[in-house]
């Protein structure tokens, strides 16, 4: 008999799965993307994932990112910017906006105190499969398993896209030997621009010494993207509220997400204040400059790629 309990319910008009332990609870809908839409710490009744107040939706697949409800936890896959694949047999088919399987319906069914969900690709010939459980009161584990359904190599994109609720003072905690990261947005190129380098986590500005590493006050000119530059030596990461003691951990296996990016937003995009913290199997969100920087996971034809996320409410 394992940790935890799942049950299916109904958020919004949309059915969901319901899933918890006597420290964390969980709500997933298949049906959009298979997405995280709660994510709490029942022993302190904090909701980790944020909401923009939108009806929970989208307007199907390709659709842009923004038109739906952008909120919660989306899986990212088998890209993050919309581009088109570069190599044969797929050159010059179009990956959407933040990839194919967020705006999908999942298939779901769960197995005692396991929920698994699975999609297959509409442009390339994949299965994409997820399998949620417990691994302890505090901690939620999902496995994943990419299937090539071709005989031909691919290679993919794919990242975590938790939507957090940003506070001021919050710390994100990454391995120590982290201290440099390349811009992949930055509005009104605040950090720098595409592929510049920059030190992390204090940078110097006109106003006087950043640390990237404490969320700031809301600021309706910040919103940036980046990603440590090389491979992580450990996959796992922390996001610390030293007001509450509470925190969010990661944990990832790194030589199957071997790459980190952040997003940082406190109203430069949409007025919105939030924060995602992205393991990712690629880096840069473009396909095809992980690509042509051998940055890309691939999977060989009629393979399997595997990994997981374990992430802990303490």
């Amino acid at each position: 008999m394992g940790i935890g309990q799942w049950t299916i319910g109904e958020r919004e008009g949309h059915a969901a799965w319901f899933g918890e332990t006597e420290k964390l609870s969980l709500c997933v809908i298949p049906g959009l993307g298979s997405k995280v839409v709660s994510l709490a710490n029942r022993s302190t009744n904090r909701e980790w994932l944020w909401s923009s107040g939108k009806k929970l939706g989208n307007e199907g697949f390709a659709s842009p990112f923004s038109s739906g409800d952008e909120s919660g936890w989306d899986e990212m896959f088998p890209g993050i910017n919309e581009c088109s694949y570069p190599d044969e047999p797929w050159s010059g088919r179009r990956i959407p906006d933040h990839g194919e399987v967020w705006s999908l319906a999942w298939e779901a069914s769960c197995t005692g105190s396991e929920l698994r969900c699975k999609v297959e690709g509409v442009q390339f010939p994949y299965r994409l499969e997820k399998a949620y459980s417990f691994l302890s009161e505090d901690t939620l584990r999902i496995d994943y398993v990419v299937t090539n359904l071709s005989d031909s190599s691919f290679s993919f994109h794919w990242a975590a896209h938790p939507l957090l609720q940003g506070k001021e003072g919050m710390k994100l905690h990454v391995p120590e030997d982290l201290n440099e990261i390349e811009i992949a947005y930055s509005e009104g190129k605040r950090l720098g621009e595409f592929g510049d380098l920059t030190d992390w986590p204090l940078i110097e500005k006109d106003e006087g010494t950043v640390d990237l590493s404490i969320l700031g006050a809301p600021d309706r000119s910040v919103a940036d993207k980046y990603y440590f530059t090389g491979k992580l030596s450990v996959g796992w990461v922390r996001l610390s509220d030293p007001a509450t003691g509470e925190s969010l951990a990661m944990r990832f296996p790194e030589d199957k997400v071997p790459y980190l990016g952040i997003w940082a937003n406190s109203g430069g995009y949409g007025g919105y204040n939030h924060f995602a913290i992205e393991p990712a199997t690629g880096r840069m969100d473009d396909l095809n400059y992980a690509m042509r920087h051998h940055e890309a996971a691939t999977v060989d034809g009629r393979g399997t790629y595997r990994w997981f996320l374990e992430i802990t409410l303490t």
